[in-house]
């Protein structure tokens, strides 16, 4: 079946969950605050970093804290569903053709170098704290819809499908960054052994295999495993799983149609029971169905359309309760002056605005792409305060970027702080230039 762009439908689907799912984040983020700053802060350290769980199995070992679960383990199956995202947008939605892809790819480019430059300009002087220019980089998409959404019918489609296709462009700039600078001692010979399996996933696609199982097994055995050990972070092997997954279907559009009207037919053929159960024949034919079903959707799709809302809805609001309890010692602002905070606070917001808008409008400019039907530019600047909000992703990458606990904390406050900020201004400016329009 030829694969076709993503419809209005499904996108609003997608932006639901996200918006649903950005406000449990937010909730999350919340209890995690007050767990960390209340008299049970030695539950919340203990709970998340000192419990370990795990397996041995004779000489291997396999063993953790929770929040190396979550954040190596959990925020792994989180990448694999970006990576899916990604993947399907490229075959056949927002990243499909450079007409489409050109205006939100540029602009998360801009939204990802300017605020690197921000974040260098204020710590030129601090070369020790120099790791961290890459938390200002990411965008959080579950955020910056759930904010969006609450503008309601005054937003148009559009910028929120704009919006999307930005933040995940944005990720894959994310992960790139993960993959080649936030990784330390590198075991090659693991790595080997990640491709030897990932030759297998990829060898498996060309031959038809489309159980989900096939994929899971390999990928979780060979792949995640593979990457845990190697040094370079767990969570890329996500991405390159979802890669591999088949994103074609076993029928075309007209044989789909063709079979199942034969076996509609023929279950209306079938003499029905007096009774509540299905006879032998009607059964018979109603697994056919889930079979032509099956066999004119792509296992890709399949995964996506099952994984997001886990992802959604559980991944992302446990991350945030296993990283968003920052413990504030001393006095808020302090640590919101310290240089890292505001090299962050500066790069989300100030970079985040410049490096979207400039981008944009050069592109336009240049006559490389066009404005999305019915946004305005007001709009487009809206949209690059919003993506300040770095949340889930920032923090994730702070995990990797500094090494002492003082600077993640700090980086944390200046993370949340830029994202309320940011999230502040984006709905502000968004609301009173979609009024006045």
């Amino acid at each position: 079946m030829k694969n076709k762009p993503v419809s209005h439908y499904g996108i609003s689907r997608f932006i639901h969950q996200e918006t649903a799912g950005g406000l449990l984040l937010i909730l999350a983020t919340i209890v995690a605050l007050f767990w960390a700053n209340s008299s049970y802060y030695s539950s919340y350290q203990y709970f998340w970093y000192n419990l370990k769980v795990g397996f041995t199995w004779g000489n291997f070992q396999l063993i953790g804290s929770l929040h190396h679960w979550i954040n190596d383990g959990l925020m792994a199956l989180f990448f694999f569903t970006v990576g899916l995202e990604i993947k399907r947008e490229i075959i056949g939605g927002e990243l499909s053709t450079i007409k489409k892809a050109s205006l939100p790819i540029v602009a998360a480019l801009g939204g990802m170098l300017v605020p690197v430059v921000v974040y260098s300009l204020v710590l030129i002087n601090k070369p020790e704290l120099m790791h961290g220019w890459g938390v200002p980089m990411a965008t959080d998409i579950a955020f910056a819809l759930g904010l969006l959404a609450m503008l309601g019918k005054r937003v148009n489609i559009q910028l929120k499908i704009f919006l999307t296709a930005l933040a995940i462009a944005d990720d894959l700039g994310a992960i790139l960054v993960i993959a080649i600078f936030y990784t330390k001692a590198i075991d090659f010979k693991e790595l080997v052994t990640a491709a030897v399996f990932m030759v297998v996933l990829i060898v498996a696609n060309y031959a038809g295999i489309r159980r989900a199982l096939f994929y899971a097994v390999v990928g979780f055995s060979g792949v995640w495993l593979s990457f845990l050990f190697s040094g370079v972070h767990a969570t890329i092997a996500g991405v390159l799983i979802a890669l591999t997954i088949p994103a074609r279907t076993r029928i075309d559009e007209r044989t789909y149609i063709s079979r199942l009207e034969n076996l509609l037919r023929k279950f209306r053929e079938v003499n029905p029971n007096n009774n509540p159960l299905l006879s032998k024949e009607q059964a018979h034919v109603i697994e056919n169905i889930d079979k032509v079903n099956d066999d004119a959707q792509t296992p890709l799709q399949k995964l996506e359309h099952f994984l997001h809302p886990v992802t959604t809805y559980f991944i992302l609001p446990v991350f945030a309760l296993a990283n968003a309890g920052v413990h504030v010692e001393g006095k808020i602002f302090d640590l919101i002056l310290h240089p890292i905070a505001m090299a962050i606070i500066l790069g989300l917001v100030l970079g985040k605005f410049i490096g979207i808008s400039l981008f944009s409008r050069i592109m336009v400019k240049l006559k490389l792409a066009i404005l999305p039907e019915g946004v305005s530019w007001n709009q487009i600047y809206g949209v690059a305060l919003l993506a300040g909000i770095g949340f889930t992703m920032s923090i994730f990458i702070s995990e990797l970027a500094f090494n002492e606990a003082a600077f993640r904390q700090i980086a944390k406050v200046g993370i949340m702080t830029a994202s309320v900020i940011a999230a502040l201004l984006g709905m502000i400016w968004l609301a009173k230039s979609s009024k006045k329009e």
